[in-house]
C-alpha cells in the first residue's frame, strides 16, 4: 500500500511538472477577463486588462491604469495574495531550469546541434594547444571535445563537450558528427602514459576502434566525414585500411625526425614552428588553382609577384622541379604567407 502511494505522489508530481506553466498561462488569461468583466470602462480592451494583470502580477504597478470600483478593488487584493506567490514560483523554476542547462552543459550530458564544426576526440595537452590553434585560426568555428572527464576540461563561448566512449556511436551522434567539418583523434593519454612504452598497440588500438565507429556512421549516412587521426607508430597505419582515415599524424616518427635534422641544422625546429603554427606571421595555406594557371610556373610566378611561395600539390613538394608540368584537376596547392596576403589573394 505504501509503495501505491509513493507511486501516485510520483506522478501526480511529474504532472504538476507539466501543467505548471500552461496554468499560469491560463491563470494570466482568466484574471484579465475577469477584470475586463467587472471594469469594462476602466479597462475598455482585452489587451489592457492583460497589460494590467501582468504589471500588477510583476508588483511594478506603473499607475496608468487602476481599479476604481469596490468589487475591482478587492479582485486587485485576491490577485496579490494568490498571484505574487506563482509568478515567484514561474521565477524560481527559470533560475532552476537554467542551472540544470549549465550543469548538464559543463557535465557534457547536452547533444550539441551546431554544424560545421570540429570535433576533437581525447583530451590532453595535445588537444589543448589544437583548441588554441582553432580559434586562433577561425573566429567562428566551434569545437566539440569528446573524452570521459566528469566536467568539461576547459570552458571558452565556442567550446562545448560531450562526455562518452567515443568508440559508441551514440556518443559521436550526440557530438553531431553527420554535421561536422572534421575529427581529429587524437591518441589516449591514459593508455598512452601507462603502455605505450611495452606495447603501443593498446594506444593505437583504442584509435582504430574510434575510427571505425565513425566509419560505420559514415556508411549509415552515406556520407564522408574527414578524419585525422594520430599514430604512435606508423607501422600500424596498415591496420587502418578498412577504415575511412584521410590523415594520419606519425608521433614517435614526426619528433624522432625533427630532433634529428635539428642537430645536423640548427635552428631547424624554429622553421616547424613556424609552418605548424598561426602565431606566426608567415605560415601555410591552402589556395584554389584559377583558370589562368596552366602549368606550376603560372601558379609559382604570379603567386610570387603577390608576396606567396607555391610549395606544395598535396603532398608532393617537388613540384619546383616539374615548374613545367600542367597543373591536374584534382590539384590542391599550398604557399606560404601571410595572412594578410592570403586574404587578398582569397
Amino acid at each position: 500500500m505504501g509503495m501505491k502511494m509513493k507511486n501516485m505522489l510520483y506522478h501526480l508530481i511529474k504532472l504538476r511538472d507539466k501543467i505548471f506553466i500552461p496554468f499560469v498561462f491560463l491563470y494570466i488569461l482568466m484574471a484579465a477577463y475577469g477584470i475586463y468583466l467587472i471594469e469594462p470602462k476602466t479597462f475598455k480592451t482585452y489587451i489592457t486588462a492583460v497589460y494590467w494583470v501582468l504589471t500588477t502580477l510583476a508588483t511594478v504597478g506603473f499607475g496608468d491604469y487602476a481599479p476604481v470600483t469596490h468589487p475591482g478593488k478587492v479582485y486587485t487584493i485576491f490577485l496579490y495574495i494568490t498571484g505574487i506567490g506563482l509568478v515567484s514560483l514561474v521565477i524560481g523554476k527559470v533560475i532552476n531550469s537554467i542551472y540544470l542547462m549549465d550543469k548538464l552543459k559543463v557535465g557534457g550530458k547536452m547533444k550539441f546541434t551546431g554544424k560545421n564544426h570540429i570535433i576533437l576526440i581525447g583530451w590532453s595537452a595535445k588537444s589543448k594547444l589544437a583548441i588554441e590553434e582553432i580559434l586562433k585560426s577561425d573566429k567562428k568555428i566551434e569545437i566539440v571535445i569528446i573524452d570521459v572527464l566528469e566536467n568539461a576540461p576547459l570552458m571558452e563561448q565556442r567550446l562545448y563537450y560531450v562526455r562518452g566512449d567515443a568508440t559508441d556511436e551514440e556518443t559521436l551522434y550526440n557530438a553531431n558528427l553527420a554535421m561536422a567539418k572534421g575529427v581529429i583523434i587524437f591518441a589516449d593519454q591514459i593508455t598512452q602514459n601507462n603502455y605505450a612504452t611495452t606495447d603501443p598497440v593498446l594506444v593505437d588500438g583504442k584509435t582504430l576502434l574510434i575510427a571505425t565507429a565513425i566509419t560505420s556512421i559514415e556508411e549509415k549516412l552515406h556520407k564522408s566525414i574527414h578524419v585525422t587521426a594520430e599514430v604512435i607508430n606508423q607501422k600500424h597505419i596498415r591496420l587502418f585500411e578498412h577504415v575511412n582515415v584521410d590523415e594520419f599524424i606519425p608521433t614517435q616518427e614526426m619528433i624522432s625526425h625533427a630532433a634529428v635534422r635539428s642537430l645536423f641544422s640548427h635552428g631547424v625546429t624554429h622553421m616547424y614552428s613556424e609552418l605548424m603554427s598561426s602565431q606566426y606571421r608567415e605560415t601555410m595555406y591552402e589556395i584554389p588553382t584559377r583558370p589562368e594557371w596552366k602549368t606550376y610556373r603560372d601558379a609559382f610566378e604570379d603567386l610570387l609577384n603577390k608576396g606567396a611561395t607555391l610549395v606544395a600539390d598535396r603532398g608532393d613538394l617537388q613540384i619546383n622541379q616539374k615548374l613545367d608540368t600542367i597543373i591536374p584537376e584534382e590539384a590542391q596547392l599550398f604557399v606560404i604567407c601571410d595572412k594578410e596576403t592570403i586574404s587578398q589573394l582569397n
